[in-house]
């Protein structure tokens, strides 16, 4: 017998992978997650039905939602991730050597240590001596940490449950407000096929705080669409004007300094959305 998972990514499209094994379910106080292996995309990261992460595409996501923000800003010392709870972030962010530390403000506990099992080759920047994992609601983190930080990146799952709030105007004032005076944030802002609403206004909130807004696409195949977007609002610093001469070469799969520019040239439909 074959056994299938599905995501039903809206209420008309879904995407189905064979799976091999059920490493672990479980129903936290926050959701419910499960950690099973794929035929296609490996080690597969489920938290309520919606895909996370794969050991296969990850990379992608967690070097866009980083490396971006972090060669925009000219010397980022502190840094905040708020979700991602596997750690992706937390590996790319600590490849800069200008970093001294990064946080990690994860809601829910049990989906840092079903990552640091089962996905080590995600999670294994956690016990890194640069990075503090705190246990706590992201929102009410921000709040309490004003001035705090460099760069910010916003990790999160899709708009519903516990994540809602981190969709909001209110937390990206907070946002701002827990930057320094050059600081620079990014937040995944969904598929412009599935979630054109969500990204007009999101795009909208984050122009009204920040003086420079811009948002940046990538492909990522186990997200809605495999079209994925990233809304950054930053300070001062405008990524249209980073030097890429500037930009090292990383240990990295997708992102580099030759396309640092190029993920801000938008297809005329998504230019439209934010209009």
């Amino acid at each position: 017998m074959e056994l299938w998972f599905t995501e039903k990514q809206t209420p008309n499209v879904g995407i189905t992978c064979k799976v091999n094994k059920t490493y672990h379910t479980e129903k936290t106080e926050y959701q419910e997650m499960a950690l099973i292996d794929t035929e296609q995309f490996g080690r597969m990261l489920v938290l309520d039905g919606t895909v996370q992460t794969t050991v296969k595409d990850e990379f992608v996501y967690h070097e866009m939602i980083t490396h971006v923000p972090l060669f925009t800003h000219p010397n980022p010392k502190k840094v905040l991730v708020v979700g991602g709870g596997d750690g992706g972030a937390i590996r790319e962010v600590l490849k800069h050597p200008s970093v001294e530390k990064v946080v990690l403000v994860e809601i829910d506990g049990s989906v840092v240590e079903v990552s640091k099992k089962y996905l080590p080759e995600i999670s294994c920047a956690l016990e890194d001596e640069r990075a503090e994992v705190v246990i706590a609601d992201g929102i009410q983190y921000v709040r309490d940490h004003a001035g705090e930080f460099d760069v910010i990146t916003v990790d999160s799952t899709d708009p519903v449950g516990p994540a809602v709030g981190l969709f909001a105007l209110d937390f990206y004032k907070s946002i701002y407000d827990a930057l320094k005076e050059d600081g620079i944030f990014v937040a995944q802002t969904e598929s412009p096929f599935f979630n054109d609403d969500l990204i007009k206004r999101v795009y909208k909130d984050i122009a009204s705080v920040f003086p420079i807004a811009r948002l940046y696409l990538c492909a990522i195949p186990t997200y809605p669409s495999g079209l994925w977007s990233f809304t950054m609002g930053s300070k001062k610093h405008d990524p249209l004007e980073t030097n890429i001469a500037d930009i090292p070469e990383l240990n990295t799969k997708y992102y580099s300094g030759r396309i640092h520019h190029s993920i801000f040239a938008l297809p005329r439909f998504v230019e439209d959305l934010l209009k």
